[in-house]
C-alpha cells in the first residue's frame, strides 16, 4: 500500500488576482475610472448639500447622510487601490468585487435619492409668510398627510441635493453595468 505524497502547505499557491482595469493613473482614462471619479465628486456634493441644509428632517436625511458619506469614502478607497497599484497585491477577483460593491451602492443610493426627493416634495408648496418680527403668520398646508416646512434656502439646497443624488445613482448604475460586462467577459 502506498500512501499519497503529503502536500507541503508552504507550496500551496493562490491564483493571481483577476483584474481587467489598468493600474496606476491609467485607470482614470477608462470609463469605469471616470465614473468612479464622478461618483466621488457628486457624492461629496450630496453630502455637503444635505449637511448645509441643516438637516431639517433628520429621520429621512440621516440615511442620505450615512449613504453619501459611506460611499464617498468607500469609492475613494476603491479608486486609490487602483491608482496606487495595490489592487495587484491583493488576491481577489476584482471584477466580482466591483459588481457586488456597485450593486449595493446603487441600491443604497437609490433609497437615499428617494428619501431626499420625499423630503423635498413633502414641502409641497407649503409657504410660511413672515411678518416684520420674523414670526410665522400663516402656513398653507400642502395636499397630503406628511409635509415639511422648509425655508427657501433649505428648499433650494434640497432640490440640488435631490438632483445630484439622482446623478450619483445613475453613475453607480452605469458602473455596475460595466462591471457586470467585464465580469462576464
Amino acid at each position: 500500500m502506498s500512501e499519497p505524497p503529503a502536500t507541503n502547505p508552504a507550496a500551496t499557491s493562490f491564483p493571481a488576482p483577476y483584474i481587467t482595469l489598468p493600474l496606476g493613473l491609467a485607470v482614470l482614462r477608462t470609463y469605469s475610472g471616470a465614473l468612479i471619479c464622478l461618483e466621488i465628486l457628486f457624492g461629496g456634493l450630496v453630502w455637503i448639500l444635505v449637511a448645509s441644509s441643516g438637516v431639517p428632517v433628520p429621520l429621512l436625511q440621516g440615511w442620505v447622510m450615512f449613504v453619501s458619506l459611506t460611499t464617498f469614502f468607500l469609492s475613494s478607497m476603491y479608486l486609490s487601490l487602483f491608482v496606487t497599484g495595490l489592487a495587484d497585491r491583493i488576491n481577489t477577483d476584482w471584477n466580482v468585487l466591483d459588481v457586488v460593491y456597485h450593486f449595493w451602492a446603487l441600491l443604497f443610493y437609490f433609497a437615499a435619492f428617494l428619501l431626499e426627493a420625499a423630503t423635498t416634495a413633502a414641502n409641497g408648496g407649503a409657504q410660511s409668510k413672515l411678518n416684520s418680527n420674523a414670526t410665522v403668520q400663516c402656513i398653507t398646508p400642502p395636499q397630503g398627510n406628511i409635509f415639511t416646512v422648509l425655508n427657501e434656502k433649505q428648499y433650494g439646497i434640497n432640490v440640488a441635493a435631490t438632483i445630484f443624488a439622482f446623478v450619483v445613482t445613475l453613475c453607480y448604475g452605469c458602473s455596475m453595468a460595466m462591471g457586470f460586462k467585464r465580469w462576464r467577459m
